[in-house]
């Protein structure tokens, strides 16, 4: 079993801010952070916190998108709804969309059709903290963090401080 501990998960969030920083001060266009419930939106408080710190104005909003999901009615435990956090329209924003881990797909479609409930934002890149391949629709990361290959399929488990006590991602 393989694992990517705190500070290599606190360096390539800096990392992923520097990097979100400088094409929002390039861009005229106003920035939302929008993380999915329920790790993607703790990334994206960071994400955020990061940039108000260099001085980039960002929204934050978190979604949940339990009800989008393609096997919502196949799986055997019904998931919890949350409740979606987007107090603004996403009409002629730049979304950076936050999920922690990229597998299929299937969430991230999910996720897009949530956030066109809102309105229709300009643009929207997706940012995730570790891809794992295995692709069942054609969505790709703008920028990941970490590529990981977890051996015989097993799960990929990302645990941040917030609600696990430690950042942590076991593969």
């Amino acid at each position: 079993m393989g694992a990517i501990g705190a500070s290599e998960i606190s360096a390539a969030i800096c990392g992923w801010t520097e990097r979100i920083a400088a094409a929002a001060e390039e861009s005229s266009e106003r920035l939302a952070v929008i993380g999915l419930i329920s790790h993607g939106d703790l990334l994206a408080q960071r994400l955020v916190a990061g940039l108000k710190a260099r001085g980039i104005d960002a929204l934050y909003g978190a979604i949940d998108i339990s009800l989008y999901r393609d096997d919502a009615d196949m799986r055997a435990e019904k998931l919890p709804l949350r409740s979606s956090y987007l107090p603004f329209s996403t009409d002629g924003l730049h979304v950076i969309l936050v999920d922690d881990v990229l597998y299929t797909g299937r969430t991230i479609r999910a996720a897009l059709n949530a956030l066109f409930e809102y309105g229709r934002p300009a643009r929207v890149e997706l940012q995730t903290l570790a891809d794992r391949g295995g692709r069942e629709v054609p969505i790709c990361a703008d920028y990941t963090c970490f590529h990981i290959e977890p051996e015989d399929g097993r799960e990929v488990r990302v645990r941040l401080v917030e609600t696990d006590g430690e950042d942590k991602i076991e593969f």
